[in-house]
């Protein structure tokens, strides 16, 4: 079985180094905690990614009419924006509306996501049936196909992901894992240790097969 190295920190901290050291969330920026920031702010990043599927428009792509049309047109956005409603309401600890969202998510959107998670904006879930997520933290603008799963293996210890990582259909991210910025994980591929920032991950267990340097400012 391959070991993998750690992701190598960049020269500054990012919100996957300071979450894997354990920071203090008041510590961090709106970028950082996506806790801090409106849900509204959160899901507009969310729609940027639906203007053209999969990719990051640009914010002032936005209108209102054009929000409301993708609401229409898109199921994955409309499970999105429960999403943002029910976290925002479980960080507040407002009783029952959490819990609630959470089952009407798995019944009706087929995504089974934990409501409480901490996920930047930014997230594209291309296909929310039979997609479960149960993470430690979701950095901004990240990808994730179809029939996914994050979450834990053989301990409670949830995954780390950077931002802007791609996750292919039927892919497992399992435990305590940290995958860096910019990473790609391949469809089915079964990750149980860390992927380095800007590496494609594929196969069973999953080995890192290519790296490229993650987009510049992220």
């Amino acid at each position: 079985m391959l070991d993998f190295e750690p992701c190598r920190a960049p020269k500054a901290a990012t919100p996957l180094d300071k979450r894997r050291a354990g920071a203090d969330p008041d510590s961090m920026d709106l970028h950082d905690e996506p806790s801090a920031a409106s849900p509204f702010a959160l899901f507009r990043q969310d729609a940027q990614r639906w203007v053209v599927p999969g990719e990051v428009a640009p914010s002032s792509d936005l209108t209102l009419r054009r929000i409301l049309a993708m609401l229409y047109r898109h199921v994955s956005l409309r499970a999105m924006l429960w999403f943002r409603l029910g976290n925002w309401c479980q960080r507040r600890g407002i009783p029952g509306l959490p819990g609630i969202i959470q089952r009407h998510l798995y019944h009706r959107y087929g995504l089974d996501i934990v409501i409480g998670s901490a996920i930047a904006g930014g997230l594209y879930i291309a296909h929310p049936s039979g997609t479960v997520i149960a993470v430690d933290y979701i950095g901004s603008n990240c990808s994730i196909i179809a029939s996914v799963t994050l979450g834990l293996r053989n301990e409670r210890a949830f995954p780390t992901i950077g931002d802007d990582v791609f996750i292919g259909a039927g892919a497992r991210v399992l435990g305590g894992v940290a995958v860096g910025d910019g990473a790609r994980i391949g469809a089915n591929a079964v990750v149980i240790h860390d992927v380095p920032a800007g590496a494609t991950a594929v196969g069973i267990p999953a080995r890192v097969v290519g790296a490229r340097e993650p987009a510049a400012g992220v």
